[in-house]
């Protein structure tokens, strides 16, 4: 390992100096922020990183919510750990585990499928196509008028661009829908896992130190994409041949240290920096809350139904993991919304704008009902947040009412032409859906599934009756007495019992069937579907309506605040929308509060410090002799050259950012971003630059690892190739 680890830095306390860079930048518009860039250290032209088909974004994909990247010519793709959780979990059994022990292939024809539905999406090329979205809209045009005209276009612009085989595009919009790109990747469908160490290192610390530090996890794994023998996208195959982009990213030739230059380049999954002061009130003041004591119902319910059965521990895995993320994520929302003055500061933002709107008649006429219009829509919207939680987020997703729902409106949308059909019902869709179907033996027990259904149904019953849905209530003896709990009970019972989707052949033979056929199953979740479908199409059709009208004032809304903000000399980024995204800064600490500053690398020590043997805790013992042989008297005398296990940087990064490539100032690979810190949670709403922290694996921990522990050498090699 020495040869891999030569020249680690010394780690030691040092007081942050640095303010983190905000802004998770679009790549166009790099070049005129190159004067930030380079006062960092950035050695690259920015001109570069605008061309998302040269090096190095060529070499950054997506996983459909994570990010990944090319590592060799060979089309191994490294990413975090929790983003293969549940490929991970899907390959896993009682019998062989690697969620526990992690897995390593030798060779190719060892490496496992992916979970189903799996894709490692490859940007080939972005175009605006503002004028083509919004082109012909009628003034006059309802909300719904207004959203199914743009949903017609892009459809439209999307079936052209996929005439392109292997190919999936969509069109994405910027600042509340005032601009439109047509994205279009290259779509690999046969990803295999190659490499994840075990999981008492993937995950050390387990839930206890997500958004925390210092942390010591190695969040990293290996994929491999493959196509088939003449290089395009294909079915899993076993003829399929490894694929071979055409940039890869290099390792770091130089070690990292504290104040140096870096990078992430990833995909950013959402976030709301430019929401009203309402909509800041009604997300912390009720949504937060009320999703945080939901899901930790629904975890406890978890935590019971699973109890001392490995094999549900292992099917429900992934899901676990994902609800404890974001209980812990919403409870840190709401302590720094707690800690801070963001609503304050929004109210003045908002009034300063508005003074600026005032001020000037050019665009007073224009802009002044824009604001007031937001406000009333932002409201209206807050009327049926219950309804939209408990019954659309909750009851009306249970596994196999989903299932049945998405097959009785595919068979529906079948009855129209193609580009006529609502989006995610198009054929260009049904792989996708087939997949899902099939992934659920993995994921699905009917027992587990009935305890969550049930303890949901319930919460909804006792809603305002404005929040109801008659269909369902009738469904379920709901009336203005309330809820029958023993109805319930025998009610769920029978239609467990009776059902046949919980077998995979009978849920993909419904695949294919009319919506008459449908109509006359006596299956109770497709007759449940059925009754609902009305009632299904009304609520679409409100959400529809004022989605259309939201879109449409805050698309006005953002072009007077960037108009506004643009006369302060301030370049606006747009909120995250899962879009390839650079943004940087530098590696520093920082200080959460008073007396408590924390140093920018954690490193082998702080494994062994924090080992106690017991989950999430327990490291692997031949790890604790490794880091004990290799550290040897160092750890005494207090003189440590170790090896880095994590990183701080200011970058500025949120969900979806998991995987992105962290990269120095020659744009080398030097780790992968995982998490952002406790403080730092609350920059999806409202950055502070002080307190905002993105927490990154160390490439040389992973290579330890790979080298030390695992006998990985062989894609250390790989990895490595130079030409």
């Amino acid at each position: 390992m020495k040869k891999l680890a030569a020249g680690l830095i010394l780690i030691c306390l040092t007081v942050p100096t640095a303010i983190a860079e905000e802004g998770m930048w679009r790549p166009g518009q790099l070049p005129g922020l190159e004067e930030r860039l380079t006062r960092l250290g950035f050695e690259v032209e920015p001109n570069e990183l605008a061309d998302l088909t040269g090096h190095p974004m060529g070499a950054v994909i997506s996983l459909g919510g994570c990010t990944a990247s090319f590592v060799s010519p060979e089309g191994l793709a490294v990413t975090n750990h929790h983003c293969a959780y549940g490929t991970i979990q899907y390959n896993s059994s009682e019998d062989g585990n690697l969620l526990r022990t992690g897995f390593l292939a030798a060779e190719r024809h060892d490496e496992l499928p992916a979970a189903p539905g799996s894709r490692i999406l490859v940007t080939v090329a972005g175009k605006d196509v503002t004028d083509a979205v919004l082109g012909g809209l009628s003034e006059n045009a309802t909300g719904r008028e207004r959203w199914e005209s743009i949903a017609a276009k892009e459809k439209e612009l999307v079936a052209v661009c996929e005439e392109d085989a292997g190919h999936r595009c969509k069109v994405v919009a910027y600042h509340g829908g005032l601009e439109f790109e047509l994205i279009k990747q290259l779509e690999i469908r046969d990803v295999r896992l190659v490499y994840v160490p075990a999981g008492s290192i993937g995950v050390f610390g387990g839930d206890v130190d997500n958004w925390m530090w210092p942390r010591h996890t190695g969040d990293f794994a290996f994929y491999r994409a493959y196509v088939g023998p003449d290089g395009q996208p294909a079915e899993p195959a076993q003829e399929n041949v490894p694929y071979r982009p055409r940039h890869y990213l290099r390792l770091a030739s130089d070690p990292l240290g504290e104040g140096d230059f870096v990078m992430a380049l990833g995909y950013p999954g959402s976030t709301n920096r430019y929401r009203l002061a309402i909509e800041v009130e009604s997300a912390f003041g009720w949504s937060f809350p009320t999703r945080i004591r939901l899901y930790q119902q629904w975890l406890d319910i978890l935590d019971r139904q699973t109890a001392d059965d490995e094999r549900l521990t292992i099917t429900y895995a992934s899901l676990k993991s994902g609800l404890e993320n974001a209980v812990k994520y919403y409870r840190g929302l709401l302590d720094g919304y707690a800690k801070s003055d963001m609503l304050r500061r929004k109210m003045d933002s908002e009034r300063d704008l508005q003074r600026w709107i005032e001020s000037d008649p050019a665009v007073k006429e224009d802009f002044l009902p824009t604001l007031r219009e937001l406000r009333i829509l932002a409201a209206r919207q807050q009327g049926t947040r219950e309804r939209r939680i408990y019954y659309e987020d909750l009851v009306r997703r249970g596994e196999l009412l989903d299932t049945a729902r998405t097959l009785y409106r595919l068979a529906r949308e079948r009855q129209k032409v193609d580009l006529e059909r609502e989006q995610g019902y198009q054929e260009r869709d049904v792989p996708r859906i087939r997949e899902r179907l099939i992934r659920i033996d993995r994921t699905f027990d009917p027992g587990v599934d009935r305890a969550f259904w049930r303890h949901f149904i319930i919460d909804y019953a006792s809603l305002a009756a404005d929040q109801h849905v008659k269909a369902f209530d009738q469904w379920f003896g709901i009336g203005v007495e309330g809820l029958d709990e023993e109805l319930l009970d025998r009610r769920l019972g029978e239609m467990y019992e009776a059902t046949q989707l919980t077998d995979q052949l009978s849920r993909l033979a419904w695949l294919d069937a009319s919506s008459a056929e449908i109509e006359a199953s006596e299956d109770p979740f497709l007759q449940l579907a059925v009754a609902l479908f009305e009632s299904d199409q009304e609520l679409e059709a409100e959400e529809k309506e004022l989605a259309g009208r939201l879109d449409e004032v805050r698309s006005r809304y953002m072009e007077a605040l960037t108009s506004y903000l643009g006369t302060l000399g301030r370049q606006v980024y747009p909120d995250a929308n899962g879009t390839l995204r650079v943004t940087f800064g530098s590696v520093e600490g920082y200080s959460p509060r008073d007396a408590v500053t924390y140093a920018p690398f954690t490193n082998l020590k702080g494994i062994l410090e924090k080992h106690t043997g017991e989950e999430p805790f327990a490291a692997p013992e031949a790890q604790l002799e490794a880091i004990r042989r290799d550290l040897g008297d160092a750890i005494h005398d207090g003189q440590l050259d170790s090896v880095p296990v994590n990183f701080l940087s200011t970058l500025d990064s949120t969900g979806g950012n998991s995987g992105s490539a962290t990269l120095n100032g020659k744009a080398e690979l030097v780790g992968l971003l995982f998490d952002g810190v406790w403080e730092s949670i609350i920059a999806d709403w409202d950055f502070i630059p002080e307190l905002s922290r993105s927490i990154h694996v160390d490439l040389r921990y992973v290579l330890w690892v790979m080298e030390t522990l695992d006998g990985a050498q062989h894609l250390i090699e790989e990895m490595q190739v130079q030409h």
